[in-house]
């Protein structure tokens, strides 16, 4: 059995249809709530449903009687980054992964959970997924310090020695997108919003530039195919001697009108941009600039090539929102 926590969200959702296709048998820690605007969470899972789904409140007890665990992912966090309560925000994100954690040690069953890009706040301190580098980092908002803090936190068990998972893995997701994220509101990708921009005549608008020396549409951010995602989360059930703290993009950053331009084409529209003022909320949090360095994960013995901006962004549009399917 597998389990994945967050397994009705975007990458889980995507991590469930794998699982669904190859026959294996998986139970998914989430609620799927009110389905508002056609944007609820079960069409996620609609076309491959798990055995089961648990309540989050409900972990406890499952665990207590579950039948063999085979491994978990954590996928399931708060991850809208401009979240405020912070004890709701520390309880979802570091106490139940610390939680898991213990169980995965004593039950000896692999963990692979999400940690995330912001958690490298403005990029100063690069983009090195070197454990020895976490104190540099310092994370823009809520939502990535608690992402960092159980990656600390991590680290401080490994390096004094106490029970650990037999193999666990914490991923550091960049700019993740494709089918499966309607339900995400405000946080649904960039490609999904510049798409519904043109398809309802208008140009792709991109924020201005609010950094010296840097042109208005070449704020860059490391795009990265949810399949490609997917693959890696199952490479790494495969390979489970692989332990450790690992980037997850392509590390190759791509410019917001790079972008643009790639949604245009693959919605089969001419490339129409607009410059607008970055919101006021968004001032001082907002990544100008990430790009995953990918040389441990490599190291780890991935191998598979990435799924270039391109023809990732054409496989979503033109595959799942021109045809109006937008789930997998």
């Amino acid at each position: 059995m597998i389990v994945i926590t967050g397994g009705a969200g975007f990458i889980g959702s995507c991590l469930q249809a794998a699982f669904h296709a190859s026959g294996r048998q998986t139970v998914i820690i989430d609620r799927l709530g009110i389905d508002e605007s056609g944007g609820g969470k079960w069409r996620n899972l609609a076309a491959h449903p798990p055995s089961r789904i648990i309540a989050p409140d409900a972990l406890d007890a499952f665990l207590a009687d579950a039948p063999p665990i085979e491994r978990i992912y954590h996928l399931g966090a708060i991850s809208e980054t401009t979240a405020r309560d912070g004890d709701l925000v520390w309880h979802s994100n570091v106490t139940l992964s610390q939680r898991l954690w213990d169980w995965c040690a004593a039950h000896r069953v692999p963990f692979i959970y999400a940690s995330s890009a912001a958690t490298y706040g403005d990029g100063a301190q690069g983009f090195d997924d070197d454990l020895d580098r976490l104190d540099a980092l310092r994370p823009l908002n809520l939502y990535g310090w608690s992402k960092h803090a159980f990656d600390l936190d991590v680290r401080r068990r490994v390096r004094a020695g106490e029970a650990a998972p037999p193999q666990w893995v914490g991923l550091k997701f960049f700019n993740v997108y494709g089918p499966n994220e309607l339900h995400k509101g405000r946080m649904i990708s960039v490609v999904k919003v510049k798409y519904d921009e043109i398809a309802a005549g208008g140009p792709a608008r991109l924020f201005r530039s609010d950094r010296a020396g840097m042109a208005d549409g070449a704020q860059a951010r490391d795009f990265i195919w949810v399949g490609d995602v997917v693959d890696v989360l199952l490479w790494l059930g495969e390979n489970p001697s692989v332990s450790g703290l690992f980037n997850l993009g392509t590390g190759d950053a791509r410019t917001y009108l790079d972008l643009a331009h790639a949604v245009c084409d693959a919605a089969g529209q001419p490339r129409a941009v607009e410059f607008i003022d970055m919101p006021a909320a968004l001032r001082g949090q907002y990544q100008s600039f990430t790009e995953a360095r990918m040389d441990r994960l490599r190291a780890a013995g991935y191998t598979r090539p990435w799924t270039s901006l391109e023809e990732g962004v054409h496989r979503y549009v033109g595959g799942h929102l021109v045809a109006g399917q937008p789930h997998l």
